[in-house]
């Protein structure tokens, strides 16, 4: 039987709670799934939650990177031959169904490579996760600039977040769709290619959207609806500012810097 959807989930010494409502929301459906947990951590401990046939648990200590990592189950899907391929924050959860609507959204748009559904906070709070593709400026605002001076540019950082957008309907041709719930096209993930694994973690979504986009449509889907626990880190430590800092160089001289300041 073919499978129709598999998923990885990046683990590095997660909430046991949260990763177990994320695999279950993955699991909790009649399709056809297979699910990659790839453990980054040092210990294999989250291991004890492959209890299902459909999931596959890999230790990867070497913890190469968020999409270096996926991309050992991105290869998985080519094998599997899977038709959608699902990269799955594991701070996510939804209700069963939301899979089925994205399948079916899929299966009757075929020039869509890679879809996004809504996305909100456990409390119900909206998620802004469609962007335009980012400029340096934009990424300096966002992560470094004080919020009395976010304010003066606060009419961009809404264009950049597609504030001026009706999230209430479909939105196609989106240049840049949030990493957390990335559901694919597997047979144009296979011409778009793997994840860039120069790019530690942080904008290694940007680029595979703007890949993708360059082959297929793009779409933001608001009739499938999952929830996000969203822990902006780069906000709090210093450490993941600089990974953003050194991602945002590798995109811009893959991508250009000649439009990114501004």
């Amino acid at each position: 039987m073919n499978i129709k959807i598999t998923s990885c989930i990046v683990l590095y010494n997660n909430d046991l709670s949260m990763l177990q409502e994320a695999i279950n929301s993955f699991l909790n459906t009649d399709l056809n799934v297979k699910l990659l947990l790839i453990d980054n951590s040092p210990t294999e401990e989250l291991r004890l939650l492959a209890t299902d046939s459909r999931v596959e648990y890999i230790h990867n200590p070497t913890n190469p990177g968020f999409g270096a990592s996926h991309n050992l189950a991105i290869q998985k899907a080519f094998e599997l031959d899977s038709d959608y391929h699902l990269v799955l924050n594991p701070d996510i959860y939804f209700e069963k169904g939301n899979l089925e609507k994205l399948c079916g959204f899929m299966d009757l748009n075929l020039d869509i490579g890679h879809i996004m559904p809504k996305v909100t906070y456990p409390n119900g709070e909206f998620q802004y996760l469609c962007k335009t593709n980012p400029t340096f400026f934009d990424l300096f605002a966002r992560g470094f600039m004080p919020s009395f001076l976010k304010k003066i540019f606060q009419k961009r950082m809404n264009k950049y977040e597609y504030k001026n957008k009706d999230y209430n309907e479909i939105i196609y041709d989106i240049p840049y769709l949030s990493g957390c719930f990335m559901f694919l096209r597997t047979s144009v993930l296979k011409k778009v290619g793997f994840f860039d694994d120069r790019i530690f973690m942080y904008l290694e979504d940007a680029d595979l959207t703007r890949r993708f986009l360059e082959v297929s449509k793009t779409a933001y889907y608001p009739e499938a609806h999952v929830y996000h626990h969203f822990a902006k880190l780069t906000h709090k430590r210093l450490k993941f500012k600089w990974i953003t800092v050194e991602s945002a160089i590798i995109y811009f001289n893959k991508w250009g810097w000649l439009k990114s300041f501004y």
